[in-house]
């Protein structure tokens, strides 16, 4: 179902008050993600661990060493996310299209379970260009499966081949995961979490993300053309399979990537920018800064949940997001067979 242009433009003052309020939101949300868990620190004290750092106070190596680390890799990752999902959605013209629903997530996820099997002690950088390519492949293998079939590909088929496809690559994961004994190590994928990111981690992981993030603002114009329909986009003079080629890449390094740090977290990529269009509209120069902050809300409040619903224990990532995700997917789901 294609994206169709509201009726009411809202205005720069009120787009501009949003932006403030998302960004505003975000920050206090870091700051109280960062102060409660097993143990809540007040936010006197997370403010002198994070300016004025001293190894020798331990509330201050808890803020710095675990807290710190995952809040930071939550908000980048939910960004990249929500980000790919809202890409999926503009290039598809599929309002169901998100990284874990099409089956994105789910090759990234079995690269990774292959390369423990295979290769046991990778370097963090090799498993990040494995996953990627199990993102690449995945991706291709879905749009060839949809593309194959009579009528070619549309929003619809598009789903259903990602669903297929997601279905068998988890059922493979999980195969790989029985067969060499790597179902413990390769639970935190399935299910998603924060409690294994370090620094080093970061390192690695910040810089690709936002750098990635950056480049998919030159495509917004391009993007925002391709989901009114690519008649449209053709008249105006839009390279419809170079902008798709350079969306694609930018999804497949954010989700790959993304899977690779934190394991498939679904649902981001598909609620969040739906919730964009309707703050800010159908421009994705404004979709998709709105989206990476909505995203990076989203997982920073998940990963906080998953750590105090049942303290000292934690819940998976990928189950807070989904309480969200499931219904909505089913609304949208519902929504859309309606219009057909």
């Amino acid at each position: 179902m294609p994206h169709r242009p509201s009726n009411s433009r809202k205005s720069p003052v009120t787009i501009s008050l949003m932006f403030l309020s998302a960004i505003a939101f975000l920050l206090i949300s870091l700051f109280v993600a960062i102060s409660l868990g097993a143990k809540s620190l007040t936010l006197e004290t997370v403010w002198a661990a994070i300016f004025q750092y001293n190894p020798a106070l331990t509330p201050h190596q808890i803020i710095h060493e675990l807290r710190l680390p995952r809040v930071v890799a939550a908000a980048v990752v939910g960004a990249a996310f929500a980000v790919a999902g809202a890409l999926m959605q503009g290039i598809t013209r599929n309002p169901l299209a998100d990284t874990g629903v099409l089956g994105i997530n789910a090759g990234a996820t079995f690269m990774v379970a292959l390369s423990f099997a295979m290769w046991p002690g990778l370097s963090y950088a090799w498993l990040m260009g494995l996953s990627f390519i199990g993102a690449v492949l995945s991706t291709l293998f879905i749009f060839l499966l949809g593309s194959a079939a009579p009528g070619g590909l549309t929003s619809m088929l598009l789903t259903v081949a990602g669903a297929v496809v997601a279905a068998m690559l988890s059922s493979l994961s999980t195969g790989v995961a029985i067969y060499f004994d790597l179902s413990q190590d390769l639970a935190f994928w399935y299910a998603g979490g924060f409690g294994g990111i370090e620094w080093r981690h970061l390192r690695l992981l910040v810089p690709v993300l936002l750098i990635t993030l950056l480049l998919t603002m030159p495509l917004a114009r391009r993007v925002s053309l391709m989901s009114l329909g690519e008649e449209v986009a053709l008249g105006l003079g839009i390279n419809i399979r170079m902008t798709r080629f350079l969306a694609l890449t930018a999804v497949v390094i954010l989700a790959g990537v993304s899977v690779s740090a934190v394991g498939s977290i679904g649902f981001v990529g598909l609620v969040i920018p739906h919730i964009s269009r309707k703050l800010v509209g159908v421009n994705y120069r404004l979709i998709i800064p709105m989206s990476s902050l909505l995203g990076a809300i989203l997982l920073v409040l998940a990963d906080l949940g998953s750590r105090i619903v049942n303290p000292p224990e934690e819940l998976a990532v990928g189950i807070m997001v989904a309480f969200v995700g499931v219904p909505f997917f089913l609304y949208l789901a519902r929504k859309e067979r309606r219009a057909l």
